[in-house]
């Protein structure tokens, strides 16, 4: 259903697609209902896009990302922003990739579960073995060649469990394998996926950070992706206006400018 629109508010529509390069017709009634907010979010939302360094193509696999992810599932911006990553030249593999990165997600179960599991055992007089069997030592070296890093969060999950470990391991490393994408940029969509609001995992943003710095990552470019998810906070009104919408039809007709 087009919304009718009066002259400011097409100006900020215009606005808005120069700025970010496309339009959706979730944006439609929050700019009719609040025009004022609504080019607030569009000064907001285009900084990274006006003076970020990472070219537009990753932006979009950065936001497709967040969307994606677990922690989120928003599939009007996983589609639009899809559409967008396409039209800057994004291949079917480079997406696929985005989502091989994200789903890994899950394993923050074991590393935010696993540290509390040993901890309860200790308290019981239950310690766990710390010394590595010639099989764990082996799949840590795996880990650490495929992955590119280590980190103490995943040494009683090795400990406990090195048949599970090593599925992960197989299963994170598809795309370090396979992907076109390369390391920095991997490295960039990991930080997005724990930055979100929806996850804020603080020892995985930092791992992530200092490995997409020793790929080559800049102060810039991660400040930039801080920057892009940032604004997931404005899911609120795509999600929740359409809802204000239909009940003040219900009540009172057609909203009003």
């Amino acid at each position: 259903m087009t919304v009718q629109l009066s002259e400011k508010q097409k100006e900020l529509k215009e606005k808005f697609i120069q700025e970010r390069g496309y339009w959706a017709e979730f944006w439609d009634n929050v700019l009719k209902l609040n025009p004022q907010y609504f080019e607030a979010y569009i000064n907001f939302s285009a900084v990274p896009w006006k003076k970020g360094t990472l070219e537009p193509k990753v932006k979009e696999l950065i936001y497709i990302a967040i969307d994606a992810a677990t922690t989120h599932l928003y599939n009007p911006g996983t589609q639009v922003h899809m559409q967008n990553a396409i039209r800057y030249g994004a291949t079917q593999e480079e997406i696929m990739e985005v989502f091989e990165l994200t789903s890994v997600l899950g394993i923050h179960t074991c590393t935010v579960g696993v540290p509390i599991l040993v901890e309860e055992l200790r308290n019981i007089g239950v310690e766990i073995d710390s010394d590595l069997t010639q099989k764990q030592a082996e799949l840590k070296e795996q880990f650490i060649r495929e992955r590119g890093y280590w980190s103490e969060i995943w040494d009683n999950l090795l400990s406990l469990d090195p048949d599970f470990f090593e599925a992960y391991l197989n299963l994170s490393a598809v795309p370090w394998k396979n992907g076109p994408l390369e390391p920095k940029i991997k490295e960039l969509i990991y930080i997005a996926i724990d930055a979100a609001t929806t996850h804020l995992y603080e020892p995985g943003i930092r791992i992530h950070i200092r490995n997409a710095l020793k790929y080559g990552a800049t102060k810039e470019e991660i400040m930039e992706v801080f920057q892009l998810i940032s604004v997931l906070g404005i899911h609120t009104f795509t999600e929740s206006v359409p809802l204000l919408v239909n009940e003040l039809k219900n009540k009172t007709g057609p909203i009003k400018s």
